[in-house]
């Protein structure tokens, strides 16, 4: 168990207040907030050891280096990659999953090739593969969700001979936790390269790249207590070396004449310009954070909040929500609609009791149309900093604006 009051000492935004009254911050799904710990080495590395990285010998230049590479060395043994050449800086998920899409796909899809991805993504490993297959002439398929909100077994076959097969290891709207190793197997037995979507699994629950068995993972820092603008790219050694560049300038080159250039090694090959060094430093700053706590001990934390999510919500009269019944079959969010009443009034009515969350597709409009729901859903997000309390004063508020609007 952690103790969750501790760790809340740690957030300063925790101590706001919203219309007078204190805030509950049921947002973390699209971002967290950070600890003391992380803005403070930022703020250090600021302060003392500012400069730009991997270009001058002197002292700042040397000890800000070192500092980025450290981080690089963190989240490589946070994902147990095998090397740190395989972690690639990105800005966030989305990048790093376009990344994938113009270095390896533009590279390797073909006229025919089948690109393969499921209904419940993010557009971020949606859109960039719709738009590779009609760019290369690939077909593009989609596994459909069953009623529970999982993957449909029976469409598991479509990956079979395709080219490519993205998806999440967590919804991000359902809160269904895929089971990516085995899907990551069932995609290397049918010849596919397998991109994990990892930005709502790698905060909450222990995550091992060797053990799933993927090509690819990408995830972002913001969502895990680090600033924002950084993002990460795993990816297996021999396919990051066969890929093309994503951007192309400074850093990136190992030799350059009038004529042609060369690429530079692994992970510099694909980190063109100045890196987001400061966020770096914050995101292994956050990693050691986590560390302290410990995954596994968040992950149960997560899980009996998801359980108290359901018991709550799921008992409301006129109230639904999405996804897995069982709570150690999803993450800490719960997506839901409160009958005849729209999302975004649901969301400024809650904010007016200094409730946070999202309101509307959550960057997933196919899922919401498959869902039957156009006009988005609520989304409760919780992280290591919420309690069973802040569910319940949900609940209550909830319960209070469908008697006040009940149609």
């Amino acid at each position: 168990m952690i103790d969750v009051e501790k760790i809340r000492k740690d957030f300063p935004i925790l101590e706001r207040k919203i219309r007078g009254k204190k805030l509950v911050y049921l947002d973390s799904t699209a971002t967290s907030q950070r600890p003391r710990q992380v803005m403070e080495a930022v703020r250090r590395f600021e302060e003392t050891k500012n400069a730009n990285v991997a270009r001058s010998i002197h002292t700042l230049a040397e000890e800000a280096t070192a500092e980025y590479e450290s981080a690089r060395d963190k989240t490589a043994k946070f994902v147990n990659a095998a090397e740190s050449r395989e972690i690639i800086f990105t800005k966030n998920t989305t990048e790093s999953l376009n990344l994938i899409m113009r270095g390896w796909g533009e590279k390797f899809i073909k006229p025919g090739d089948r690109i393969v991805t499921t209904i419940m993504e993010h557009h971020s490993n949606f859109v960039p593969w719709q738009h590779l297959a009609k760019s290369r002439g690939a077909k593009f398929e989609v596994i459909d969700i069953d009623e529970d909100g999982k993957l449909k077994e029976d469409e598991l076959d479509k990956v079979r001979g395709a080219k490519i097969f993205a998806f999440t290891a967590a919804s991000n709207v359902l809160g269904t936790i895929n089971d990516a190793k085995r899907l990551c197997k069932i995609a290397r037995d049918g010849g596919a390269v397998s991109v994990v979507d990892g930005a709502q699994s790698v905060p909450g629950m222990p995550t091992d790249v060797k053990a799933m068995g993927c090509d690819f993972l990408a995830f972002s820092g913001h969502k895990m207590l680090a600033p924002f603008g950084i993002g990460v790219l795993y990816g297996r050694r021999e396919l990051l070396e066969a890929m093309d560049p994503f951007l192309y300038g400074s850093e990136m080159i190992k030799k350059v004449d009038v004529n042609n250039a060369t690429w530079n090694v692994l992970p510099h090959k694909f980190e063109a310009g100045t890196p987001p060094v400061d966020e770096a430093v914050g995101l292994g700053a956050a990693i050691d954070y986590l560390n302290g706590i410990g995954m596994e001990n968040i992950r149960k934390h997560e899980e009996g909040l998801a359980k108290r999510l359901i018991e709550k919500i799921g008992a409301m009269e006129g109230v639904r929500f999405f996804g897995p019944r069982k709570a150690n079959e999803r993450t800490g969010l719960l997506a839901f609609e409160v009958e005849g009443i729209h999302p975004h009034d649901v969301a400024v009515l809650l904010d007016e009791e200094g409730i946070a969350i999202r309101t509307g597709h959550h960057c997933a409009m196919p899922l919401h149309m498959r869902l039957g729901m156009p006009g988005g859903t609520n989304r409760a997000g919780t992280y290591i900093y919420n309690t069973i309390d802040e569910i319940d004063q949900l609940a209550g508020s909830l319960g209070k604006i469908r008697k006040m609007l009940k149609r």
